[in-house]
């Protein structure tokens, strides 16, 4: 397996300038690793251990090279920004032991070592696959745990059973990775993640997991799969238990249960976000929207006279239960994004264009501009879409979706409802006084707008001067 790995001039520069200092520079981690597979990852992070070199004479070889954030206490790790070529993060940091201090994620301390060896510094990694060190300048590439071996044989192995019980977010990093690379688990290693206690993982630490599965995995159902099988998702997502327990009707779902037709939902969804590789906060909307679409089913699921299974009303009972899975990820804003509002918009609509489709002949297009009043309708269709392949060996034809995504881009409100043509300003110019009626007209107008009754701003006008003179005649 060649290594094939292009370094950006800055990077470059900087082994450059440590090995002029005596230091011996390695590149190690997800950079090694990903060209190790032949994986292109866009602004690609590195991690850069540095042996022989003391602390301080490092951090005076990296302020030469960069703008320099030194964190940590005593084994320093060092933040590297603004190296030319560089759009991802450079950690730079001396070898290092880790020991348990106490309980969690937390509960550890480290020490740096520019003297370690480098099978011990190799030690404290987590998998073997991360734990290859390759030093560019004369291509020497070291291994001291055979990550390449297991590499080769697409399997997932921890480096140190000791080492990497200490931290229990390793457990959640091993699920993510198996899915993001398909890889097998060694048994062992699985044996150790499904003994670790999660329960004092904070939760921004199991989100970043959460979202680089979600994100970063083409098949992210093998990752919710191995949660389920370790025991992680009483601690992390009890939401998601009851979906296994709670039947479909086979004429619909022939995949089986909500769990199953989940999974596979997730999957679909995964395939529709690839043209927002650049928008992550929108492709973590669909993809958690996704995943939390049918909460609803479980508590609203009946067995009716005709013998079908429904579940009518689910996707507003699927609020709460989506509300009690964001709270424990603290999933908020992202960038500026809401993403937790127009999830929830998206589980409470999610059946909506389907809906539209069915009386498709009597839907008026203020209708559609209303609904993009409250979810945007791009996320829509891609949810709805993934719900309506989601139902394997089914081969549902995704008529409805395809149909109601053309609707809303003929009515270019894809993201967002038209803007008000009419502003409060243009009111106040027709004499109105501050206060609610002008809110009171500008609605009135907006909503004659969305019908397509209004257009043009003389339009408006006209009709702000319409409401006005009948409320002041009344």
């Amino acid at each position: 397996m060649p290594l094939s790995l292009e370094l950006p001039d800055g990077l470059t520069g900087l082994f450059e300038a440590i090995r002029a200092a005596g230091g011996r520079p390695f590149l190690v981690g997800g950079a090694v690793r990903d060209a190790l597979l032949d994986v292109h990852v866009e602004n690609q992070d590195y991690d850069v251990e540095v042996f022989g070199l003391a602390t301080d004479r490092l951090e005076a070889v990296l302020r030469e090279v960069g703008l320099v954030d030194a964190v940590g206490q005593s084994f320093r790790v060092f933040k590297l920004s603004r190296v030319p070529g560089v759009a991802g993060a450079v950690d730079v940091s001396l070898p290092r032991r880790d020991s348990k201090v106490g309980p969690g994620h937390r509960g550890i301390a480290v020490e740096g070592d520019p003297d370690l060896s480098v099978e011990e510094a190799a030690r404290r990694r987590d998998f073997t696959m991360n734990a290859i060190l390759w030093e560019p300048v004369h291509g020497e590439l070291l291994d001291p745990w055979g990550g390449r071996r297991d590499l080769e044989a697409r399997l997932l192995r921890a480096v140190d059973a000791e080492t990497f019980g200490e931290d229990p977010l390793r457990a959640l990093r091993a699920v993510q990775l198996a899915a993001r690379y398909e890889l097998e688990v060694d048994p062992a290693t699985a044996a150790l993640c499904a003994s670790m206690s999660l329960g004092e993982l904070p939760a921004e630490r199991v989100f970043g997991e959460i979202e680089k599965l979600l994100l970063q995995a083409r098949r992210p159902s093998r990752g919710f799969a191995l949660m389920k099988e370790w025991g992680m998702l009483p601690v992390l997502a009890p939401e998601l238990l009851p979906l296994e327990e709670t039947p479909q009707d086979p004429g619909w779902h022939p995949e089986g249960d909500v769990w199953v037709h989940t999974l596979q939902v997730v999957d679909e969804a995964a395939a529709l976000i690839l043209d927002l590789a650049d928008d992550r906060p929108r492709a973590l909307t669909v993809m958690l929207a996704s995943l939390c679409h049918d909460l609803g089913k479980p508590g609203t699921t009946t067995h009716e006279d005709d013998g079908h299974i429904r579940s009518r009303g689910h996707e507003e009972a699927g609020i709460p239960p989506t509300t009690a899975l964001l709270d424990r990820w603290n999933v908020h804003t992202l960038l500026g994004y809401d993403v937790r509002a127009q999830v929830f918009a998206l589980v409470a609509q999610h059946h909506k264009p389907g809906l539209l489709y069915d009386d498709r002949d009597r839907v008026s297009d203020g209708a559609i501009r209303r609904l993009a009043r409250k979810v945007e309708p791009d996320l829509l269709y891609r949810v709805a879409k993934a719900d309506c392949l989601g139902r394997r060996p089914a081969d549902f034809e995704p008529v409805a979706m395809d149909w109601f995504r053309e609707r809303v881009r003929r009515l270019n409100v894809e993201v967002r409802p038209p803007d008000r043509i009419l502003q409060g300003r243009d009111v106040l110019a027709l004499g109105v006084a501050p206060g609610p009626e002008v809110g009171r007209i500008v609605k009135a107008v907006y909503e004659l707008q969305l019908d397509g009754k209004v257009t043009t701003l003389e339009e408006a006008r006209a009709e702000a001067q319409r409401i006005l003179g009948s409320s002041q005649s009344g």
